[in-house]
């Protein structure tokens, strides 16, 4: 599951950063986004993740939504781009974070996460060798306009009405259509909300459970809605050789089939960021399950009391490069790196001779903390840091997975995009949804 103060947007943000990390951002010319947790009925997340990975704003940007295949609906939007010419480095992001009524077998399978791919022409390590759709007009998991849960209809039918046969005939109607046999595949990645229907679907057509299908991971991240195909590929991509072909399906009111050409580039970008298996080894255990109600808000947190400032879009915009791209500037005159921007160099007093500077992929080290046990929040204490970044520049903010037995100064952090709030109650102000950058301790897989 995510931290409390993570959504399906801050974690593509995450994904996003991974994928990125030592790549030109100036080069992307279209982000495709595909979740179904999207925090608005009418506004695009796919804009505020651009801006917090900081790309340009002459990036096309498009959201898939309403289907667990908005995640590979999205990838086949950035692949059919890239393709057609209209973009030439497309970068495509699924993330999902669903909840499940409490205490029900939905909630015990439903996971949080997210991937990233980048899209391009030049440097190609996969190739999508073909696609096959079909759409199936069922009513098996779902959630209204109103819903907080995802509902579920009885298994047996989602199983012999829905995920089967629409698995197999997006299948089928792949290997048909291009001549492919189950042993022409080095793997099958499927998608699976339970941990059995993948094999039943892959022995029924024939393939090799344990030398070719992908392991689902169940058992350690879960069902993660949108991204659980995405992710399983990344999985899948991290062990492949070059020459391996693979089998990708996502199911949701249907089915996507895809088949992927691994070449030698894919040693190239081998261990470029955590990955799947780099974050799955440094996941974090929450101490009990009343801390996961109160971090997803089904039970509440003690809020402060009096009054709190109103949210104000007309502020919001104007620090939107500053709070979400995490921009700050850098005197033209003596090089002083300065956060947040400033008009009047703070070092030789220079006016207006600043230019941006970007703190993304950035990482620092703690110059001073503060723990604070009596502010409510789903995790206590609340950790205030004042983090001096490599290169120049110092940044005042909370810092999140907190373990106070290790918090030190000198620690090293990196930034992450979560929402923004000491308290629960507040990133929700006035219908809008706040955010902004927080310290991090840095991985050991990251070192």
């Amino acid at each position: 599951i995510c931290n409390f103060d993570e959504d399906g947007l801050t974690m593509a943000v995450e994904a996003i950063n991974d994928c990125l990390r030592g790549k030109d951002r100036e080069s992307i010319d279209a982000l495709y986004f595909g979740t179904t947790t999207s925090l608005y009925k009418e506004h695009l997340g796919a804009t505020t993740i651009a801006m917090a990975s900081d790309l340009t704003e002459d990036v096309y940007t498009a959201e898939f939504g309403n289907s667990l295949r908005a995640g590979t609906s999205a990838l086949k939007a950035g692949i059919d781009a890239v393709k057609a010419g209209s973009a030439k480095n497309a970068l495509v992001a699924a993330s999902d974070c669903r909840l499940g009524l409490p205490g029900s077998v939905m909630e015990k399978n439903l996971g949080d996460g997210a991937a990233a791919f980048l899209i391009g022409d030049t440097d190609v390590a996969v190739t999508m060798e073909g696609s096959y759709h079909v759409f199936n007009e069922i009513i098996d998991t779902w959630r209204n306009n109103k819903d907080l849960y995802v509902r579920t209809w009885e298994n047996r039918f989602i199983l012999e009405q829905g995920y089967l046969p629409s698995m197999q005939k997006a299948i089928d109607g792949l290997m048909k259509k291009f001549n492919y046999k189950s042993s022409d595949f080095s793997k099958a990645v499927f998608y699976c909300p339970d941990g059995r229907r993948s094999a039943k679907l892959g022995k029924g057509l024939g393939f090799d459970i344990k030398e070719q299908l992908q392991d689902p991971m169940i058992d350690v991240m879960g069902d993660t809605g949108a991204a659980s195909v995405p992710m399983l590929l990344v999985a899948a991509l991290e062990e492949a050789k070059p020459g391996d072909l693979i089998l990708c399906a996502s199911y949701g009111n249907g089915a996507d089939a895809f088949s992927l050409k691994v070449n030698d580039n894919i040693e190239k970008i081998r261990g470029r960021g955590l990955g799947i298996s780099g974050h799955l080894a440094s996941k974090r255990v929450i101490s009990d399950y009343l801390k996961y109600l109160k971090w997803r808000g089904i039970l509440p947190v003690e809020k402060t009391a009096g009054p709190h400032a109103a949210y104000s879009a007309v502020a919001a915009k104007r620090e939107y490069d500053r709070n979400i791209s995490l921009h700050g500037s850098v005197c033209k005159a003596c090089g002083y790196v300065q956060y947040p921007p400033q008009r009047v160099c703070t070092k030789c007093h220079e006016k207006d001779r600043m230019e941006p500077y970007s703190f993304a992929g950035r990482k620092g080290k703690i110059f001073t903390y503060n723990l604070d046990y009596i502010t409510p929040r789903a995790e206590v204490p609340v950790a205030t840091t004042e983090v001096d970044f490599e290169g120049g520049g110092r940044i005042q903010s909370y810092m999140t997975e907190v373990d106070v037995d290790k918090i030190c100064v000198g620690m090293p952090v990196k930034m992450t995009f979560r929402k923004y709030s000491p308290w629960e109650e507040i990133p929700l102000r006035e219908g809008v949804y706040t955010y902004f950058w927080e310290s991090k301790p840095i991985r050991a897989q990251e070192e």
